[in-house]
């Protein structure tokens, strides 16, 4: 397929749900395996956190010589190249306390796909109650696992899933339209 001919989709179609991020780019992972299962080689599940987990985001990277990110929360265009994503997103760890300093667990789109798991009880309340309310599809699990995600929001790098970079790492790798390696 052409680069011009690639399926991208449009935010509206995709399946989202507030504060479910990791789930919303699993759909968004499972629409591109499932549309151009080509195209899904060079994309990569971002977990963005610190090694506190004070916070995490998960956004898709689609890795090419003009590397693009489709973050599903952002009010910037999707997808948005990752040179602007990088300046009105990320922006610099300046005047941030080095434990708050992100951390980016780069996993390859297949590899999510076939490894994440959510039981989502990290989204509810010691009562049960859900903190927000979640998807209308049932969990994601896998036959070995129904709840993993600590392993992907983990920024020790010989834990889960993928490799783990500092900012300025990740986007000197993921800028020049470098593959990540997992």
């Amino acid at each position: 397929m052409a680069l011009e001919e690639k399926i991208k989709p449009s935010r509206e179609k995709c399946e989202y749900t507030s504060c479910y991020c990791e789930e919303n780019v699993w759909c968004l992972s499972e629409f591109f395996r499932r549309e151009d299962a080509a195209q899904l080689e060079d994309m990569f599940v971002v977990f963005i956190s610190n090694e506190n987990r004070t916070d995490y985001h998960v956004v898709l990277l689609q890795a090419s010589s003009s590397s693009v990110v489709y973050d599903l929360d952002s009010e910037l265009p999707f997808p948005c190249s990752l040179m602007r994503y990088s300046s009105e997103a990320l922006r610099s760890e300046r005047g941030i306390r080095p434990a708050y300093h992100r951390k980016f667990r780069v996993v390859p789109a297949h590899s999510f796909l076939l490894n994440f798991a959510s039981d989502r009880s990290h989204m509810k309340n010691s009562d049960g109650s859900w903190k927000m309310p979640p998807p209308p599809y049932p969990p994601i699990h896998t036959t070995e696992s129904r709840m993993n995600l600590d392993d992907f929001i983990s920024m020790r790098p010989a834990y889960g899933w993928g490799r783990v970079f500092s900012l300025e790492e990740f986007l000197q790798t993921h800028l020049g339209g470098a593959s990540p390696s997992s």
